[in-house]
C-alpha cells in the first residue's frame, strides 16, 4: 500500500508542477530546471509503476490461483476503474516523452543520465504531443476523483488516522 501513496504524492507533484509550467512565461528564471524536474519525476513514476505492476502480479498469482474472484457488478466496476487508472499511469508519462521528444534537443534526464529518445524529433507533432499530454492529464485527474469517491470510506479512515497521528505528535512535543 505504501507504493500507492508514494505514487499518489508523485502524481500530485507532477500535476502541480505541470499546471504551473503551462502558465509560466519563457523568461521566468529556473523554468528549464522545473521542466527537467517534471520530466525526471515522469521517469520515476514509470519505474514505480513497473515495480507496482510486478508486485500486483505476484499478489494476483497468490490470490487467484486458490480461486477466481466472484464476478459481480461491484468487482467488475472496481476492476475497470483500476485498469483505467493503470492505463493512465502508463499513457501519461509516455505522452510526456512523446511531447518532449518532438522538440529538437529536448532530452529527458534522470539522475544525471540523458535518456535516449523514444520517439523521433518531429516539430510538426509538437502541438499534438502538447494536446495529448494535457488532455490525458486532466482525464486522469477525473478518474482519480472517481477513485477517491469510490474509496471514500478508506479516505476518511486514513484522514482520521493522519489527524490522530498529528495530534499525538503535538501532544508528545508539549510534554
Amino acid at each position: 500500500m505504501s507504493i500507492h501513496w508514494v505514487m499518489g504524492c508523485c502524481y500530485l507533484l507532477l500535476f502541480t508542477t505541470g499546471t504551473f509550467m503551462a502558465n509560466v512565461s519563457r523568461q521566468t528564471p529556473l523554468r528549464g530546471e522545473l521542466y527537467n524536474f517534471h520530466k525526471a519525476m515522469g521517469v520515476l513514476v514509470m519505474g514505480l509503476l513497473t515495480w507496482r505492476i510486478l508486485i500486483l502480479l505476484q499478489v494476483w498469482w497468490r490470490k487467484y490461483t486458490r480461486g477466481l474472484p466472484k464476478l459481480s457488478r461491484e468487482w467488475t466496476q472496481k476492476f475497470l476503474l483500476h485498469s483505467t487508472l493503470y492505463l493512465f499511469m502508463f499513457a501519461l508519462p509516455v505522452s510526456g516523452f512523446f511531447f518532449s521528444n518532438s522538440y529538437k534537443n529536448n532530452n529527458v534526464h534522470f539522475l544525471g543520465f540523458t535518456l535516449p529518445d523514444i520517439f523521433p524529433q518531429n516539430s510538426a507533432l509538437v502541438d499534438l504531443g502538447r494536446s495529448l499530454h494535457f488532455w490525458l492529464a486532466y482525464t486522469f485527474m477525473a478518474f482519480i476523483v472517481l477513485h477517491i469517491m469510490a474509496q471514500w470510506k478508506v479516505v476518511r479512515a486514513n484522514w482520521r488516522r493522519f489527524k490522530g497521528m498529528l495530534k499525538a505528535n503535538l501532544v508528545s512535543r508539549k510534554s
